[in-house]
């Protein structure tokens, strides 16, 4: 008998230190569609849905689109958009239904302005609605804070293993293949979770070296034991302050295997240890603007860029994205042949459409939302080109998925072209820059807002990596951040 399966995706990392409260514009900025739509726009794409749609063809399943949403990292849901995209599963759940399996694409750090977990939140009222029985598999984000709730509310979690993002078909397809052995009667997954008091751990997720390596190896080895589907390392999201903020082991289990609930809950508990033990093994150093300006001026130009990552203004961590601390700092050092994506201002990408291209105008740019930590910059610039902001990822991560950054302007700012966008986005594809007819790979230094990501697209070209700690709300340092709801005591705000 054919299968009929929900597929659905709610995802946002919330940093909830994040002045910009995220509503239904935030998402219809990035990602928001239904029904018939949702499988047009992520067929054949690197990404959760991708590869769920990718198995369900394979498998002759019927499925039922829900929804596909997802925005850029900001502050907390509001409450409106929340009921909005809940009502918009769970009424597809009840419309179309009965169904005979659930797959979603989660993010695992959603916090709304009712609820400091969103994803246990869903999973609990599509819980309730299918019953105890009914497998509902999630995909989850490396840097998912995974509680309690989700993990009893979800038959199993599959969650990212690589930090650039590039694997997120591999797990789409994963998740899919086993809610189908669980609809086969193969397996019957449980999945539990443990944490340890930290905020953050396993080098933040990064997975070409350090703690995670050893890390994912543990879990591939575990993974052979009787009974263990799926052992899922999360790096945590710590920029959110909530209970269950940091690391976590979740193991999804087959329950019809004597022993494999015990045998999950030692794996999970030896490797959280292993997370305590390598909290401090970072495998990044970071440098400030100024100390990265005299590495760009001491180093010999060979045909490739130096790449700077401005970490602290990430908008991949929920940063505004407008900090010019870094921008400002390689104007008055007079670098030439630059190029940096992007500054999040609509205000001044629509003053440079107003003048035209080819104009010579005077602008305030970035420090639009907390002039206090990252002050904006009045520039002398040439518009030396406008569009519409609209691409195609091209990869590695999120290859195939239609972008747009809004109305979007390039200034030439002393040495420096500077892609102005009027919507907020991590740097992580060359097309950021392409789009705009700039080629990364011929500029001398080349600046992104990005923390990590950037590197599937960029290392490959660059010269040099330098990370750069400037102004912005995802600094590496949590002591700069007033929690007041997390678990305490925690590492490292009360414990050595």
């Amino acid at each position: 008998m054919t299968s009929r399966i929900l597929i659905a995706q709610a995802k946002h990392e919330t940093n909830t230190f994040s002045r910009l409260p995220t509503d239904l514009d935030a998402y219809a900025k990035r990602m928001l569609c239904t029904g018939a739509d949702i499988p047009r726009a992520v067929r054949g794409t690197n990404s959760e849905l991708g590869g769920f749609l990718e198995l369900a063809e394979q498998a002759g399943w019927v499925t039922s689109f829900g929804l596909a949403a997802d925005a850029t990292p900001s502050g907390r849901l509001t409450a409106a958009c929340w009921a909005h995209l809940k009502t918009a599963i769970l009424d597809t759940l009840e419309r179309e239904g009965p169904f005979d399996g659930v797959l979603l694409a989660l993010h695992g750090a959603m916090v709304t302005e009712t609820t400091e977990d969103g994803e246990g939140d869903l999973l609990g009222e599509i819980r309730e609605r299918v019953g105890v029985d009914l497998p509902i598999v999630a995909t989850l984000d490396l840097h998912a804070n995974v509680s309690d709730a989700m993990a009893r509310h979800a038959s199993a979690f599959v969650t990212y293993r690589s930090y650039p993002h590039v694997d997120m078909g591999a797990r789409g397809i994963e998740a899919a293949q086993l809610l189908l052995r669980a609809l086969r009667g193969e397996i019957r997954p449980r999945t539990l979770v443990r944490r340890g008091p930290q905020l953050d751990g396993a080098d933040h997720g990064r997975s070409q070296s350090g703690p995670m390596v050893g890390l994912l190896q543990r879990a591939a080895q575990h993974m052979r034991a009787p009974g263990i589907l799926v052992v899922n390392v999360q790096a945590g999201f710590p920029w959110a302050d909530i209970r269950d903020v940091g690391p976590s082991i979740a193991v999804s289990y087959d329950a019809h295997v004597d022993g494999a609930a015990a045998r999950a809950a030692a794996i999970a508990e030896e490797m959280m240890g292993f997370v305590w033990e390598t909290r401090r093994e970072k495998s990044i150093a970071l440098s400030s603007p100024a100390a990265a300006m005299a590495r760009c001026a001491g180093t010999e130009s060979d045909g490739r860029p130096v790449v700077l990552a401005d970490f602290s203004d990430n908008p991949g961590g929920g940063s505004y994205g407008d900090s010019t601390a870094l921008l400002r700092a390689m104007v008055e050092a007079r670098l030439e042949n630059a190029a940096f994506a992007t500054i999040a201002d609509a205000e001044a990408a629509a003053i440079a459409h107003r003048a035209g291209a080819g104009a010579e105008i005077r602008v305030p740019l970035g420090g639009k939302h907390d002039a206090a930590l990252s002050p904006g910059l009045e520039v002398a610039a040439r518009v030396v080109s406008l569009s519409d902001g609209r691409f195609v990822y091209e990869g590695p991560m999120q290859r195939g998925i239609a972008a747009s950054m809004g109305p979007t302007a390039v200034l030439k700012i002393g040495g420096v072209e500077v892609v102005v966008a009027s919507n907020r986005f991590q740097v992580y594809d060359r097309c950021f820059f392409v789009s705009q007819g700039i080629d990364p790979a011929a500029k001398r230094v080349l600046a992104v807002k990005s923390a990590h990501h950037f590197r599937a697209a960029f290392e490959p070209m660059a010269r040099e990596v330098i990370v750069v700690d400037a102004a912005g709300i995802t600094s590496p340092d949590p002591k700069k951040f007033p929690y007041r709801n997390v678990r305490r005591p925690v590492w490292p705000l009360d414990m050595d």
